[in-house]
């Protein structure tokens, strides 16, 4: 997954300088109505300096969402299916086929009932010890880039408010300048400073939305792989398994 995540943050960065070198050459055409000439007019009539400190924000932020999604949809597993494989191996006294099992089976949920199976020689105890202690490991590497996505969903906007101050100043400079304060003077900065909050706030709630639905998927794997763990340890009281250890 490292290779993959390397992967997308290089198309995302080649994808930032063309978008930016095609926004450039674009930047005295007009743009009429709604649509994405009228936003690329939009992003360079915002100001470069902090406009690609946002975009940067976006694609970024962007990468790991996705990093997070492709990660998230290889360790969704279908717990029902394993337990049920688990419950054959169990019944006939085949830890070590179960305990193959878990170990080819991708995802967090198998990898916790993996450690559960190889400490069943120790007792109920160790079992529950064991599959609480590497649940917490999988919860970590679940959760893992979560951070920096929150962290681009927070200086986004932030960004956008700093350009919103940077432009009021400088349409205050304008009026200083010249003495006058008529709308003409002070409407540029003004503009500026608006697009700048503008695209601050919708790179944020992208981010956002994505987030929420990361966390959403991380909430539904936790809770199978809680459910997995606890019919675990019931599943080898029923056959017996700490006896025959």
């Amino acid at each position: 997954m490292r290779r993959v995540f390397v992967l997308l943050i290089l198309l995302v960065t080649v994808s930032y300088f063309g978008a930016f070198e095609a926004l450039a050459q674009d930047a005295a055409e007009s743009a009429s109505g709604f649509g994405f000439q009228a936003l690329k007019e939009k992003f360079i009539e915002g100001g470069w300096s902090f406009m690609s400190l946002v975009l940067a924000c976006l694609i970024f932020g962007l990468a790991f969402c996705i990093e997070r999604i492709i990660t998230l949809n290889i360790a969704t597993t279908n717990t029902d299916k394993l337990m049920s494989s688990i419950d054959d191996y169990l019944a006939s006294g085949d830890i070590a086929g179960a305990m193959e099992l878990t170990k080819s089976t991708p995802g967090p949920a198998a990898s916790v009932l993996y450690e559960g199976l190889r400490h069943a020689e120790y007792g109920p105890e160790a079992v529950e010890k064991a599959i609480v202690s590497y649940g917490g490991v999988q919860m970590g590497l679940l959760e893992k880039g979560l951070v920096w996505i929150s962290l681009f969903i927070a200086i986004a906007p932030m960004l956008g408010f700093m350009g919103t101050v940077i432009g009021m100043i400088g349409a205050f400079d304008r009026i200083e300048a010249v003495g006058d304060i008529s709308p003409t003077v002070v409407a540029g900065g003004i503009k500026v400073a608006l697009l700048t909050t503008v695209f601050g706030l919708i790179t944020a709630i992208i981010l956002q939305i994505f987030y929420n639905y990361i966390i959403s998927k991380v909430d539904g794997i936790t809770g199978r792989m809680e459910d997995a763990s606890i019919g675990l340890v019931d599943m080898m009281f029923k056959n017996n398994i700490f006896k025959r250890a």
